[in-house]
């Protein structure tokens, strides 16, 4: 089994664009000590969510330094966006040996969808980050941790090979349904060790209940 470890923002998070974005930004030097203790480990596993510009500045460098690598999920409509990646952050990322995914055109809810937004958020989205990052597109990583039936049944169909969500429990390391650990701006080390190191317990066993139902509905 794998972990799967899910940044969002690193340093300060100068100007929330959702409600409750700063929830979900790590200080500098607690996700520099996160990677120290995970630099070791070949079960876990890291990613990024929403492509803000601290990925390149911050968690690139020192992903290189550590010999880390790491899946990167940036939103096709933000690459214009001064706070976030642009396309030549996201070659920088491929050239430095860190993989490309899709978080979607809009960092909305894939729960509910309707076929029109929805091909914006699976298609139109993939084929707008490929461009920009001169890279296919074969990852995607659910906004928000929101999903259903028919957005999985979708993600199949528009030929993803992998798809995370924030469901909180271990994986199978080939499975194509990934569940992660969204860490926020109140995690430690020690808190993301006890993740990684512990065992699977009640608290998992409700998740897994969670993500099933979430699976069906």
């Amino acid at each position: 089994m794998i972990v799967n470890i899910c940044f969002h923002g690193i340093g300060e998070c100068a100007q929330e664009r959702e409600p409750g974005e700063a929830r979900y930004w790590m200080k500098e030097d607690v996700f520099l000590r996160v990677l120290d203790s995970v630099a070791d480990r070949p079960d876990v596993r890291l990613s990024f969510d929403d492509g803000n510009r601290s990925d390149a500045d911050i968690a690139l460098p020192a992903l290189r330094e550590r010999g880390l690598t790491a899946t990167f999920f940036p939103l096709a409509g933000r690459l214009d966006d001064a706070a976030s990646l642009g396309a030549g952050d996201l070659r920088a990322l491929k050239g430095a040996g860190m993989s490309i995914g899709s978080h979607g055109w809009d960092h909305v809810p894939w729960r509910g969808l309707s076929p029109a937004d929805a091909d914006r958020e699976f298609v139109a989205a993939r084929t707008t980050l490929a461009e920009a990052a001169d890279a296919e597109i074969t990852e995607a990583a659910f906004p928000l941790g929101r999903y259903d039936r028919s957005a999985l049944r979708r993600l199949k169909s528009a030929g993803y090979r992998t798809v995370y969500t924030s469901d909180r429990f271990r994986a199978r390391p080939r499975s194509w349904l990934q569940a992660r650990y969204s860490v926020t701006s109140a995690d430690t080390v020690e808190t993301v060790t006890r993740i990684v190191r512990g065992r699977p317990g009640l608290h998992e066993a409700r998740n897994l209940l969670a993500s099933a139902v979430k699976r069906m509905r």
